[in-house]
């Protein structure tokens, strides 16, 4: 097209967590670098995260007295996704995940030395269901990663658009060489994409992760707005190969909640999960990285059952879980309500004998500490949490579909090798093109290994993006000027 053209060594496309690891890195080599959002501010998903990061070999874990290796992190993480995901890439992930964290703690992210209860506890935590603890939490959370961040693109002169969605890639001859945007061509040496994923898109949805529909009218999500597949727009313009398809984060929830935990607060502690056959059937508080599945071997949903005085001591404030508001869901039918376990379980189609004596057992162990079925009293002791919970036993009796219903992210990405560059449909790298973070396919699998995987891979991939992309177009004089 004829126009204006500007010129630069890397273009990034996105400036959530991934986006601004690129940005950062490629400027840290002397490249000249220009980053392009769709929406009004930086951030992305990482912004609304609580910024956890999984890591393994820190110096966090070191100081806390933690032995942990890359290797021992490549094993966890391969096992988890049942070797489906490709070996190389994976290693690469998990080598370059504590170096990253230190290059970031370096740029002035703080991840306090000491034991955390939660993922919103600076300091280290447990992040799935890892046998070493490997989940950083950061000082003010993603939004504290994405300051830093973003302070470093600015000492580094990169500069930044907003309000702008890249219309597309700029190729010749088989190699991308940069990008329209507001119908002016911006040349570069090679383009990172970091757009984020397709949650927010309906129509992507349905084609590239369908499991997610499964929860029907209680599906909602809490991607950034940008997570609209923009990675896939583009990179079908260059014909890459896609990877990931039909996997995802869907977190357990209660039927009735709109909102991210954040806002919508958490279950009553005292609480068990029961099946269509009336029975207990998992640690209620399991990791994300296992229970969608454990819930999913078990018809795709269950109930949650508690009673008043597990409603009466909900913290209030929250849009969701307060006594409030679940007395109100009762009201309206949402929660079931009833005087006595026998009418809970014929409410919920659940046989009333094996619920009782679901709810004898669960009152003769984890009110005393103690959980021989699913060991649940270590669960609770990680989160630094009470080890005893309140007996159920106060009438009314409440029960609550919980079902996979809140969509996070998306493994639905550009298929990229150790390099974070993108192969095309034969696995062969398209010239000049990177992609990290959900848009790079192939780190995010078939299970999310634990909080902190998503970041953890959006920065670590960014940072390899970034660096190789500057080191294949090496900084040039005069780049990043107006011709």
């Amino acid at each position: 097209m004829s126009g204006p053209q500007v010129e630069y060594d890397v273009v990034v496309l996105g400036g959530g967590g991934a986006g601004l690891a690129a940005a950062v890195s490629a400027a840290e080599t002397g490249a000249s670098v220009i980053l392009f959002e769709s929406e009004g501010e930086l951030g992305g998903s990482t912004q609304l995260s609580a910024g956890l990061f999984t890591a393994a070999g820190t110096s966090v874990q070191r100081e806390l007295g933690i032995a942990d290796t890359a290797e021992r992190f490549f094993q966890h993480y391969m096992d988890l996704n049942h070797w489906m995901l490709k070996p190389g890439l994976i290693q690469t992930f998990c080598r370059h995940a504590a170096p990253t964290l230190e290059w970031l703690i370096g740029l002035g992210v703080e991840v306090p030395a000491r034991i955390s209860g939660n993922a919103h506890m600076p300091g280290l935590c447990q992040a799935g269901v890892e046998d070493v603890w490997r989940g950083h939490v950061p000082k003010d959370q993603g939004y504290g990663l994405v300051q830093v961040l973003d302070r470093a693109r600015r000492g580094h002169g990169v500069d930044a658009v907003l309000h702008t969605r890249v219309q597309e890639l700029l190729h010749d001859d088989g190699r991308v060489v940069g990008v329209i945007a507001d119908d002016v061509e911006v040349r570069a040496g090679a383009v990172v994409v970091a757009t984020g994923g397709l949650a927010q898109d309906r129509e992507l949805v349905e084609r590239h992760y369908p499991t997610a529909l499964r929860a029907g009218g209680s599906l909602f999500v809490v991607a950034a707005p940008g997570s609209r597949g923009d990675h896939l727009r583009l990179g079908d313009q260059v014909g890459s190969g896609i990877v990931g398809q039909d996997w995802g984060l869907m977190l357990p929830t209660a039927s009735f909640v709109r909102f991210h935990h954040w806002q919508a607060g958490f279950p009553p502690p005292s609480r068990l999960y029961i099946d269509r056959s009336g029975r207990r059937f998992m640690d209620e508080d399991a990791s994300y990285a296992v229970s969608t599945g454990i819930i999913d071997a078990h018809g795709g949903k269950c109930w949650a059952v508690f009673d008043e005085r597990a409603r009466l001591a909900l913290p209030p404030g929250y849009a969701d879980w307060s006594a409030e508001n679940v007395a109100a869901e009762a009201d309206a039918g949402r929660v079931v309500r009833a005087a006595t376990l026998d009418e809970l379980a014929s409410l919920c189609g659940v046989p009333a004998g094996h619920l009782r004596r679901t709810v004898d057992r669960w009152n003769a162990q984890l009110p005393n500490g103690v959980d021989e079925d699913f060991l649940r009293h270590n669960t609770l002791a990680a989160k630094g949490g009470k080890s005893s919970l309140s007996p159920i036993a106060e009438a009314p009796y409440y029960a609550v579909r919980v079902l996979p219903a809140e969509l996070v992210c998306t493994h639905a990405g550009l298929e990229i090798n150790e390099a974070a560059a993108v192969l095309d449909e034969s696995g062969t790298p398209v010239p000049g093109l990177y992609a990290a973070g959900e848009a790079g396919g192939g780190v995010l699998g078939l299970r999310y290994v634990g909080g902190g995987n998503a970041v953890a891979n959006a920065l670590t991939m960014g940072r390899i993006a970034g660096r190789n992309a500057a080191q294949r177009t090496g900084a040039r004089a005069g780049a990043g000027t107006t011709t």
